[in-house]
């Protein structure tokens, strides 16, 4: 059995700041593994513990994927080895595009039974690449996974629903999204990511993906930040009655009641 834990290294929004003009500053915003990823890992490594299998991260964006830090980081997670593409153009780094280059690895490594990705990215949170990595490969999807085991040749999948929860018996291959509170996911100690430094990665550039260029999505049009001026209304409260009426009749006149 072999599993893929898709991932992404990514900078976390609790590191960003916005601006008054509502302008988003990513500079200090340091990049990690996604705490989605995480769980997912988890999930594979608990997978592959149960049933001997291997478990390969892959992951798709800039120079940074292919970092050091970077592969310690994913590599400390559990994970076997790594396959990584650290040198996807701008415009192919979307969820849609990701989706397909992610897939095209897979089918790169070959074998695989299953492959984890997280509920969702931690930066765009667009939670739409494991279903375009299903179909660019044909393979069924499942969301909200909390547990999987191998059943018979096929995967034994437990996924969260609003009523309760509902367990499946899933074909390999197949790719299973993990729910956000699946498991508790490991944290990394150093001998984790001393370890990790020792495993195998491979890097592979875009081009040897053989993906042609996909339409280019829709964009958003971004717009500044509407902000009323104040009008410092100043309001007498000696008199609480007086003031509340007073209160009260402002706010009329702004529109607001």
């Amino acid at each position: 059995m072999k599993i893929v834990v898709a991932y992404k290294w990514a900078a976390s929004p609790q590191d960003a700041s916005v601006g008054a003009d509502g302008s988003v500053d990513w500079s200090r915003a340091k990049a990690s593994f996604g705490e989605y990823d995480a769980v997912a890992a988890e999930l594979g490594r608990r997978l592959a513990d149960e049933s001997g299998a291997e478990v390969v991260g892959v992951s798709v964006g800039g120079p940074a994927v292919v970092s050091s830090l970077a592969k310690k980081g994913a590599l400390s997670r559990g994970l076997d080895r790594a396959v990584l593409v650290g040198d996807a153009p701008e415009d192919a780094r979307g969820p849609l595009a990701t989706g397909r280059a992610l897939a095209a690895l897979v089918s790169r490594i070959g074998d695989v039974d299953v492959v984890l990705a997280g509920d969702a990215s931690v930066d765009v949170a667009a939670g739409v690449v494991p279903s375009v990595l299903a179909g660019e490969l044909g393979w069924p999807v499942v969301t909200q996974v909390t547990s999987v085991t191998p059943q018979d040749g096929a995967l034994r999948v437990t996924r969260s629903l609003p009523s309760g929860s509902e367990t499946l018996l899933v074909p390999a291959p197949a790719v299973l999204c993990a729910a956000a509170d699946a498991v508790v996911a490991r944290v990394p100690g150093m001998k984790d990511i001393l370890q990790a430094g020792k495993k195998p990665s491979e890097n592979v550039a875009y081009a040897d993906l053989g993906l042609e260029a996909a339409p280019s999505p829709a964009q958003a049009s971004a717009s500044p930040v509407h902000t009323a001026a104040r009008r410092g209304v100043v309001i007498d409260g000696s008199d609480p009655a007086s003031a509340a009426t007073e209160l009260v009749g402002a706010l009329r006149s702004a529109g607001t009641l």
